[in-house]
């Protein structure tokens, strides 16, 4: 039987016999997140404009899923997949992945609407 399949536990492996990959978990998270992130910041900007906000402001809370959080979710990928085969299985590994996933799905659930407010908030100045 392949080690990577045993279940010997020496690789770190689950009660399926097989272990994490690090780097795909982190692919995986980065590409649902960056949808929850844009269909959260439409929905939000659509609510602010309905709102009766008619600047161009909402719009920026747009641009800045290209300009901002597209090379952020990259940043955790590439932290993750720039990992060994050995270390992309290391269940030490476990702790570091838990933070960086807790923060990247902080910046897509909680981004739109600090960007959405701050933007409104500019625009009521204005």
């Amino acid at each position: 039987m392949n080690d990577a399949y045993s279940h010997d536990g020496a690789h770190g492996s689950q009660a399926t016999g097989r272990t994490r990959d690090w780097r795909k978990s982190m692919s995986d998270h980065v590409a649902y997140s960056l949808l929850v992130y844009t269909g959260l910041q439409i929905f939000v900007t659509v609510q602010a404009l309905k709102a009766g906000s008619h600047s161009i402001i909402p719009y920026l809370a747009l641009v800045v899923l290209v300009a901002g959080i597209i090379p952020a979710c990259r940043w955790f990928e590439r932290r993750w997949s720039d990992l060994s085969d050995e270390q992309a299985g290391d269940p030490s590994y476990s702790q570091a992945f838990r933070r960086d996933v807790v923060a990247l799905w902080g910046l897509a659930v909680g981004l739109p609407f600090v960007l959405t407010g701050l933007f409104k908030g500019i625009s009521a100045l204005l």
